[in-house]
């Protein structure tokens, strides 16, 4: 052997024994606060650097006085987690000719996090890009007085967006996930910090692509987090901040952007999660408490944002973005044990699949905006009949497509916000599409995606720097 080649290979074997320390050293500095999938290593923050977050550090004091509610929409999908208002209040079907009643509007950080109403009082997690803090603002409804705001320093890089999740609201707890996988439970009357949780650290869980968008559940008390990593899902005591149960995560499924549903099937309670892996359900009650009930590999997509919607005959509807379209699974029970097996599954272009939103289920039907890789019916509105998700009943057609953005019903009407800030009435129907009226509210609106919140007939909605509050009263 040469002289040049025994340096060049010295060279390379001293090249890789860098490489390799270097490594080694990465995987076990103890200051690591984050693990990061590879699809989402800019996720760390500014530099990648190291920080150390202290959850629920800032506190801001604006205003007192605000005009209390009745209503409340406390968390993502409303109340009972359907996208639809119970509430008895008269609604417009047409907007006036002035165009519609704005009582207020203010600016936030880039981000598709929407709100949650609690008589009277609104509450938006926010990133504040000027003060790099994640933040939870609270607002009065009727006026958009702001009222306080909590949270902490934390600095992040704008990855399409930063926070893009909706806290969960309850008589006595407000319960928040920010970007980075920081859960803060506060005292909802005073603010006051109970306790914080960094999910990524605690449970090195990976944390999604485009940041956090699984929206935080509270549920008898307790909070309900997918978490990833070390466990597949925890239940923890708002009161205390201790840990009730820990699910056992053999398989290693990661975080999604799905959110968890509680379901009720076979007379077991359970919470249902799509996570990047597969489908599973955790009992949520019970001597087994956190234990699981099923779990299948049926459904499993690097990127799910939709949560899954489930039906009372057992099936389970779930769709995603990206050319993954949908599934559709059929739970069973005999004798208390469970197992669920996938009907059917087709492209975006052959039935309903949605991106972002999660589709409705109203009369027997489900109602859905097809993403852009849906064929001829692209970003249309349509309905389909969930015996087969495959068969479309209407589209809003060709003239009327929308994009990403959300929908939700209420006073026997449907509403449905496009990308550039367009708001449209539809009458729902299980026989065609009927649009009564539609107008532009946000008049430079971009990328409006979160979801909707609705109190008293004040709809809370945004884009992705402007939230505002429209008077829907008739």
């Amino acid at each position: 052997m040469n002289d040049k080649k025994t340096i060049k290979i010295i060279l390379l074997i001293t090249g890789f024994i860098g490489v390799g320390i270097i490594f080694w050293w990465l995987s076990n500095d103890p200051t690591h606060n984050f693990k990061v999938s590879e699809a989402g290593a800019d996720n760390r923050g500014a530099g990648d650097s190291v920080q150390m977050v202290n959850i629920g550090e800032i506190i801001r004091e604006y205003n007192t006085e605000y005009t209390e509610l009745s209503e409340t929409w406390p968390r993502f999908r409303g109340a009972d987690f359907d996208n639809i208002s119970k509430s008895p209040v008269k609604l417009i079907d047409k907007f006036p000719a002035e165009g519609p009643k704005i009582l207020w509007s203010v600016e936030l950080g880039e981000g598709h996090s929407g709100a949650a109403i609690y008589k009277g009082l609104a509450y938006v997690l926010d990133y504040d890009e000027e003060k790099r803090a994640d933040m939870l603002r609270c607002f009065s409804v009727v006026e958009g007085k702001e009222m306080w705001a909590r949270g902490y320093s934390l600095n992040i890089k704008r990855n399409h967006g930063m926070s893009r999740t909706i806290p969960a609201v309850t008589e006595d707890y407000i319960l928040t996930m920010g970007p980075m996988c920081h859960v803060m439970c506060l005292e909802r009357e005073t603010a006051n910090l109970i306790w914080g949780l960094d999910v990524a650290k605690e449970y090195e869980s990976e944390i999604p692509l485009w940041y956090t968008g699984q929206c935080p559940l509270i549920d008898d008390g307790k909070a309900i987090i997918a978490t990833g990593g070390k466990a597949l899902m925890v239940a923890i005591d708002c009161a205390t901040g201790e840990k009730i149960w820990e699910t056992p995560n053999p398989n290693n499924w990661l975080m999604s952007h799905s959110s968890v549903i509680p379901f009720t099937f076979g007379g077991r309670k359970m919470y249902v999660y799509s996570a990047v892996g597969g489908m599973v359900a955790v009992a949520a009650e019970g001597d087994d408490a956190g234990q699981i009930l099923w779990e299948t590999p049926a459904w499993n997509h690097s990127v799910v944002a939709p949560s899954p919607v489930c039906m009372s005959d057992g099936k389970i509807f779930m769709t995603a973005g990206y050319g993954a379209g949908s599934m559709v699974l059929q739970l069973s029970e005999n004798n208390g044990i469970y197992s669920i097996e996938p009907l059917y599954e087709y492209a975006p272009k052959d039935g309903l699949a949605c991106e972002q939103q999660t589709p409705i289920l109203w009369e027997n039907h489900l109602f859905g905006i097809l993403p852009k890789d849906g064929g001829a019916l692209r970003n249309q509105l349509i309905c389909v009949d969930p015996s087969d998700t495959r068969k479309v009943v209407w589209s809003s057609g060709k003239e009327v497509r929308f994009g990403l953005g959300p929908y939700f019903m209420a006073d026997n009407k449907m509403f449905v916000l496009s990308d550039d800030g367009t708001l449209t009435i539809v009458k729902p129907s299980t026989q065609s599409y009927i649009q009564l009226d539609q107008v532009k509210v946000i008049e430079d609106g971009h990328d409006a995606w979160a979801p909707f919140a609705l109190s008293d007939g004040y709809l809370i909605m945004r884009d992705s720097k402007t939230m505002v509050c429209i008077d829907l009263n008739v």
